[in-house]
């Protein structure tokens, strides 16, 4: 993908804020509107659409969007498309803004996309092909439709998504991500109290009541009721049969269908990119299929990035932007098209290097040349905080004491930046300074020594922990950060295990207190290089609020859980318990 456009993100599946994509050259069609169009699902319900068109006679590949962000933000994006010769199709999802039902994250998506995939397909000027495209829940719209197989979806365009609702979406490794179930939830019930409230008044009737001044004006539902799936999310804290449906991974065998999978390393949902790109590359039914996946990362974070690509507090530069509606026509004219551009080539993967801020095109990921090396936690007085001697060396360790400190959940580590979504002007994402927490001894602190030579890490990322608690249980999580010789700590990626889902989040597995067990640490992925004099640094502890919802160390499931204790943790680097972080080292 040499010829990529790369020039400006400004992300339409944000539920908070809907910005309009820059405007491409002129297309070569003048466009018509037909609003606020009615499909029926199987089941009656009906759902309303915005169409776009070419005004020309002949047929056109359809590009669809399901969005449950009010379809009339993609307006702009929508007749820039159409101006380039397809039909497109904006849809409000089930039960959001003018299309009727209830909303349910997930429940119909598979159905409701499959007949409105196959509605679109029947258009008056319609060529039979359709593709669909947009990010977040408008990727899994996406994702849920494709592995109900409507005949009709040739290519989709999912990017910042997920490859199932359970791990990478609501939990990782067993722990809540609290920030985004919580804050998307409140963004989500926004427009369901909206209509709950209008359905439910009864002016006519509360007008008689006396006194005057006790007028009822309004009568809001109950929060269950407006948003009944954050409870469950909490409720079904396991990988249990509640999640099954909703597994894309499952269906890859199955699917035949093309894709661009988007990602941002400071993305909430890059592992389910980086799996649906691998996943059907490897195993999609057909090897057209396979051939036809395409992967591409960006440093971007869950939020829109300047024009001079600022993620965070670190400018990239302007590479670093993506001209996202160019990127849409340029897939479509790929993969409904038969043009033979950019993602025609035989580097189906496009990634950013962070650190030197360079795109770079690649045959697959991970790296084949990639050297996984294992950097082991070393310390002799104590890793406790900046001030403590803890460092990362290839050399395995000889006796080394324990580190120890105190997880108290009433004053749980707090998040600065990283993986985040949504209430982006509360809590924002992407990489931030992280130096505000060193000064804590509940964070345990490795580095190397100042690098003599550039190092480039690309790819998963993972820590192998030997470590004891005090408690039934509790979690451990890490962070890595590359250390300018200022002392600046960037955030690069993080992690989390919940020592009761060590084995498996499908079933719970306590922990006896004061038993050291082996954790493995899944800090997902990232593309840096730590130039000569930065450092790799590695944080241990045991919260990130509220990125993740405190474990309260009582062995309680989450939900209904108030009691609190503290833990005494202990991190153990010695011969029998070899710690370490595993990075995979590209040869330069």
């Amino acid at each position: 993908m040499d010829r990529l456009s790369i020039r400006t993100l400004l992300p339409e599946f944000l539920f908070l804020l809907i910005l309009p994509f820059p405007l491409l050259a002129e297309g070569a069609y003048s466009i018509t509107e037909e609003l606020d169009v009615r499909a029926a699902m199987r089941d009656g319900i009906e759902l309303v659409s915005d169409v776009y068109r070419p005004d020309a006679q002949g047929e056109f590949p359809v590009l669809l969007q399901r969005t449950p962000y009010n379809r009339k933000g993609g307006v702009g994006t929508a007749r820039e498309l159409a101006s380039h010769g397809y039909i497109v199709v904006v849809q409000d999802t089930r039960g959001r803004y003018a299309s009727e039902g209830q909303f349910y994250p997930f429940r119909h998506e598979t159905e409701d996309g499959y007949d409105t995939v196959e509605w679109a397909a029947g258009l008056p000027g319609s060529n039979g092909d359709v593709g669909m495209y947009g990010g977040s829940y408008v990727g899994a719209t996406q994702m849920l439709a494709a592995i109900g197989k409507p005949p009709h979806l040739a290519a989709i365009f999912p990017y910042v998504t997920a490859a199932e609702y359970y791990d990478g979406w609501t939990y990782q490794s067993g722990a809540l991500m609290q920030w985004f179930a919580d804050s998307w939830t409140t963004g989500l019930a926004k427009d369901t109290l909206q209509r709950m409230v209008h359905s439910e008044a009864r002016p006519g009737e509360w007008v008689l009541r006396l006194p005057v001044d006790g007028y009822q004006v309004l009568d809001p539902p109950p929060m269950e009721k407006v948003a009944p799936y954050l409870r469950d999310w909490v409720i079904h804290e396991t990988d249990d049969s509640y999640w099954k449906p909703w597994k894309i991974w499952e269906h890859y065998p199955e699917l035949t269908v093309k894709g661009l999978h988007g990602g941002g390393w400071h993305d909430i949902f890059l592992k389910g990119s980086i799996k649906n790109y691998v996943g059907l590359r490897a195993q999609a039914k057909t090897e057209e299929a396979q051939l036809a996946q395409r992967l591409l990362i960006g440093p971007w974070a869950h939020a829109a990035t300047s024009p001079e690509g600022k993620i965070g507090d670190i400018t990239f530069g302007k590479q670093a932007v993506l001209d996202m509606t160019e990127t849409i026509l340029d897939w479509s004219d790929y993969s409904l098209k038969g043009v033979s551009n950019e993602f025609a080539d035989d580097t189906p993967v496009r990634i950013f290097i962070m650190g030197e801020n360079v795109w770079r095109d690649e045959r697959e990921f991970p790296l084949q040349r990639q050297q996984l090396t294992r950097y082991y936690l070393h310390s002799q007085d104590g890793a406790n905080s900046i001030e403590g001697d803890g460092n990362l060396s290839p050399n395995p360790p000889s006796t080394e004491k324990p580190d120890v400190f105190e997880y108290d959940p009433a004053n749980p580590v707090r998040t600065i930046g990283g993986r985040l979504c949504c209430g982006n002007d509360v809590l924002p994402p992407g990489p931030f300074d992280q130096r505000p927490n060193e000064s804590r001894a509940d964070i345990l602190v490795f580095s190397t020594p100042p690098l003599t030579s550039d190092v480039e890490v690309t790819g998963f990322i993972k820590l192998e922990l030997y470590a004891a608690t005090s408690a039934v249980d509790t979690d451990f999580t890490a962070m890595l950060v590359d250390v300018e010789p200022s002392g600046y700590a960037r955030f690069l990626t993080d992690g989390i295990v919940r020592a009761r889902y060590r084995n498996s989040t499908q079933k719970a597995d306590p922990v006896t207190p004061g038993t050291v067990y082996r954790y493995e640490v899944d800090l997902w992925a990232t593309s840096n290089v730590f130039k000569k004099g930065h450092q790799i640094r590695l944080y241990v502890s045991s919260s990130n609020f509220p990125r993740f919802n405190r474990n309260l160390n009582t062995g309680e499931r989450i939900a209904g859980s108030t009691g609190i204790l503290k833990a005494v943790q202990r991190v153990y680097h010695d011969p029998e318990h070899p710690s370490a972080l595993v990075l995979p080292i590209i040869p330069r």
